[in-house]
């Protein structure tokens, strides 16, 4: 959607990483986009890595994230091209010193388009366990009334300038998923509120890399999860929810698998339970 944007009438920089592309996409980018700051990463340095990249070349005093498999604007062209689509983001950070965070609605762009995000749950202390608000239901508006939410969704997400310098640069070491969750924590440690905001909208068609249901994926989830509990959890919980992870939440997966005939994703599962460990 980079030539529907109004960069002329908008104060907008717009950058796009190419994290290592087999491609070199962003060589194409630049030829057919002069106006779009473009970034060559040599090497895959992964979600946080890649946005990484982007909060050092940004110049702007507010930065929205947003995944390669997303459609910002939906509809007829005029609104395709509303220059202020971004702005009730803007007006949420605006509106208290407190907030440095914020997310739009999400939805699923199939069929219906069902929600996928308004907001989320706070995770349980063991089990680390929520959900996301509204998942999978059908948008009659329900949920059109902002709030604060513990976490943001990677997916799409505006952050203040002074919270990145306050709370530090999305954390690395997870390479693919929990990196938001992570950098939440870290931003609500710094002192701000993160908040749900409807009035701006995102269809998001969700694993469209790695797929749904890859042993990539798959590894990503049980290791990162149990490096998210060491880096976030108070020490007096973190043995009962290592063993509930990887004892009865990894048994459970590898049994599954192993029954569905997967054993691609039963390796998954356990390689991501042997690099916890051994990190």
């Amino acid at each position: 959607m980079i030539d529907t944007i109004p960069f002329d009438e908008y104060s907008l920089e717009v950058i796009v990483v190419d994290n290592a592309s087999k491609e070199d996409e962003a060589s194409v980018i630049a030829e057919r986009y002069p106006q779009v700051k473009v970034i060559r990463s040599d090497k895959n340095l992964g979600f946080a890595g890649g946005n990484n990249l982007g909060i050092k070349a940004a110049q702007g005093k507010y930065l929205f994230f947003i995944n390669n498999d997303t459609v910002l604007f939906r509809g007829e062209k005029q609104e395709v091209r509303d220059k202020k689509i971004l702005q009730p983001l803007i007006d949420r950070l605006e509106s208290s010193d407190t907030i440095g965070m914020v997310c739009p609605k999400i939805r699923f762009a199939w069929d219906d388009a069902p929600i996928q995000f308004a907001g989320y749950t706070p995770l349980t202390t063991i089990t680390m366990r929520n959900r996301s608000i509204g998942f999978g239901e059908k948008d009659n508006g329900q949920y059109d009334t902002s709030h604060p939410t513990p976490y943001a969704h990677g997916a799409a997400m505006m952050v203040k300038r002074e919270a990145v310098e306050r709370a530090g640069m999305m954390p690395e070491d997870y390479f693919l998923y929990y990196e938001e969750l992570d950098w939440s924590m870290m931003i609500r440690r710094a002192g701000y509120d993160i908040w749900y905001e409807p009035a701006v909208t995102i269809y998001h068609k969700e694993s469209q890399t790695t797929g749904q249901n890859s042993p990539l994926r798959t590894y990503y989830i049980t290791r990162n999860r149990l490096l998210f509990v060491q880096r976030n959890n108070q020490s007096s919980e973190k043995v009962l929810t290592y063993m509930y992870l990887i004892f009865l939440v990894g048994s459970r997966d590898v049994i599954k698998y192993t029954a569905q005939g997967n054993f691609a994703l039963t390796k998954a599962v356990l390689k991501g339970i042997k690099d916890f460990i051994i990190l």
